[in-house]
């Protein structure tokens, strides 16, 4: 299979992964399976928003026009003082061929004093243009570095306001390559593009102006390499841009792929998917050495193809130099210093070459660059409110309606009303919508239909920061950082006191644990938290819970993963944190929610039941059917 062909299987394979993209069910997160955004461009086309790549790039540098306006001046400065040396050389070389044929012919002898000179001037021009070049780089440098570190700042910003609908169905393993790979191809290409393309313009001027000076017509002879010039770039660039794309794209699938198989690796080798993954990975692979191979390649004709022209003209230019001299139309000298000149504005040429191939790299990581921080993030409401002071907890659904997507709903006609600091648990088979309902309190997502109102106020007058905080989450799925027990379990309220924190761990049942470990509080977690247990993991997030001190709180699954007595006496200490706090407890394990103020039980997204726990065991229906099925004796 070709290369095109290759990627026009995986684009289409994107599109119907984005079309069965629903996150339905308990709303875990559904990964993408090595594929990376479908917007990406696919070989073949011409890209999208080339241009719009390059105007946003410079937009973006808009803070920097001062710095960029002195690199312009000292370019030019150096440009004129580097473009005058050969002129001024050439009128060394004229005296002394003028010396020579005077000694010939008895009428005088060398001025070396007017050629010392002469030289000495050549050698300052030179000088200066040489100074000139390192303040301009300085500068540029500078300039760029900015541009790169305010972009990660932009991009970091950027991921907290997303939905999170974006991370469910985007590669985690695809944003890191837009946040490295791409910012650093940008960065790298700003720096040396814009510069030596700057420098290469105002060269290619100055050493034009300075031929004119010297003979009209040998110029023109000397200009005609230029369309020419022009010509093979553009066939070049227009034949190896879309390759350029293609690499920018498969760098950031085989970013998601290796960050997708190292997270899960215990998962590849229980399943014994080694071989599997090492196809798949082998087969991205070879898409990007396949698109890199040609970029780089047709990138490397560039150069050499411009060296190809401008030796044609340089020819062309000696002949006619040499037809003049014969005539007595021009001097020695300034053969010389044209013959000079010929080479010098090929190399402006080739360099417009090169920076053409650094434009086409930088416009390909420029566009997924800005393309990412052009998508859609969480947009409050105009007039949202900033605060939610001294809030009861009376939470409401009044005819909720919600689909990930608009044809597909998934809660479809919710309605309950919680009174402040009752206990609600919500059960149902998997894909009942339960975890749904979390992310619509929450404002993950917001309802297509109907209301969720706090305190009788709808969710969608405040803030989704100040929503937010107002609540303590522990979620089946446990998230640790890299960094000690202490500082993960803080993670919940960074100003708590050592005292606090120690009480929210006992109360999590997970002090003893903790002080058994080496450095107990001050233990290193690695990036996964995997030195650790899976249920020692569940313990320290429900107690950076308890330290949060919120007065609504979501527990998702938050002992699935502990053993029966530890359940039970972190069931002791969940009874005391949800005193006096409205709480809404997603369980599987039905034994756990006995003691809850409200059993919601749902299916296909609406509450079929809702009672007490001996209510619903007495009507023999769905709660009833669900509970039992949990053990072997019935009734």
């Amino acid at each position: 299979m070709s290369f095109e062909e290759k990627d026009t299987k995986l684009n289409k394979e994107d599109q119907a992964q984005e079309e069965q993209q629903t996150g339905q069910g308990d709303g875990r997160r559904q990964r993408r399976g090595g594929r990376g955004p479908s917007s990406i461009l696919a070989p073949g086309e011409k890209p999208k928003n080339f241009r719009k790549a390059i105007k946003d790039t410079l937009s973006y540098m808009g803070a920097y026009k001062f710095a960029v306006a002195v690199v312009i001046v000292v370019s030019a400065l150096a440009t004129i003082f580097e473009t005058v040396g050969p002129k001024v050389m050439g009128r060394a070389t004229t005296l002394l061929a003028e010396g020579v044929m005077a000694k010939i012919h008895g009428t005088g002898g060398i001025d070396f004093e007017a050629v010392r000179n002469v030289l000495l001037m050549t050698i300052a021009l030179y000088a200066i243009g040489a100074i000139a070049q390192y303040v301009q780089a300085l500068i540029m440098t500078n300039v760029t570095q900015k541009v790169v570190y305010n972009m990660r700042h932009d991009i970091s910003e950027k991921i907290n306001r997303m939905p999170i609908s974006y991370f469910e169905k985007v590669q985690t393993g695809e944003i890191l390559s837009r946040i490295t790979n791409d910012v650093d191809t940008l960065g790298q290409s700003l720096s040396q593009s814009i510069s030596n393309f700057i420098w290469a313009i105002i060269s290619m001027a100055g050493i034009v102006v300075v031929m004119l000076t010297i003979n009209v017509t040998m110029t023109l002879i000397a200009l005609l390499v230029i369309p020419l010039s022009a010509l093979v770039m553009g066939v070049l660039i227009k034949v190896s841009q879309k390759h350029f794309q293609a690499q920018q794209k498969y760098l950031g699938i085989i970013d998601g792929q290796i960050e997708e198989t190292f997270s899960g690796h215990l998962v590849v080798k229980a399943f014994n998917r080694e071989e599997r993954m090492t196809e798949e990975f082998e087969e991205s692979n070879g898409m990007l050495y396949e698109s890199a191979w040609k970029s780089q390649f047709l990138s490397g004709l560039m150069r050499p193809l411009m060296r190809i022209v401008s030796n044609l003209g340089y020819a062309a230019v000696v002949v006619a130099g040499g037809i003049f001299c014969v005539r007595g139309a021009i001097g020695v000298g300034d053969i010389q210093a044209f013959v000079q000149y010929v080479k010098n504005i090929g190399q402006p040429i080739q360099d417009i070459a090169q920076i053409m191939n650094q434009v086409q790299s930088m416009a390909a990581a420029a566009e997924r660059v800005f393309e990412f921080l052009d998508e859609d993030e969480e947009i409050d409401a105009p007039g949202a409110e900033e605060e939610m002071s001294d809030i009861e907890g009376a939470v409401e659904f009044t005819h909720v309606k919600f689909g990930y997507k608009k044809d597909q709903p998934v809660i479809k006609d919710f309605s309950a009303s919680v009174a402040p600091g009752q206990k609600i648990a919500i059960v149902g088979p998997t894909g009942a919508g339960k975890t749904t309902m979390v992310k619509l309190l929450m404002r993950f997502y917001d309802v297509d239909g109907g209301s969720i109102s706090i305190d009788g106020r709808d969710i969608r007058s405040f803030t989704r920061r100040e929503l937010r905080d107002n609540f303590a989450m522990v979620l089946q799925d446990t998230w640790l950082f890299s960094g000690t027990i202490r500082e993960n379990i803080m993670y919940g309220r960074e100003d708590a006191t050592e005292e606090e924190m120690i009480a929210a761990a006992k109360a999590a049942k997970a002090h003893h644990f903790i002080k058994t470990l080496p450095g107990g509080y001050d233990m290193m977690l690695n990036e996964d938290a995997t030195n650790i247990s899976e249920g020692q993991r569940q313990l320290l997030t429900i107690a950076r819970a308890v330290l949060a001190d919120k007065r609504l709180l979501i527990l998702d699954e938050a002992t699935s993963s502990v053993d029966t007595r530890t359940e039970e006496e972190i069931q002791k200490a969940m009874d005391a944190l949800t005193e006096d706090r409205t709480s809404f407890i997603i369980a599987h394990r039905l034994s756990t929610i006995k003691n809850a103020d409200m059993i919601l039980v749902m299916d296909h997204g609406d509450i079929v039941e809702q009672g007490r726990h001996e209510e619903l065991l007495a009507k023999g229906g769905a709660y009833a059917g669900l509970y039992y099925s949990q053990f072997e004796e019935v009734g």
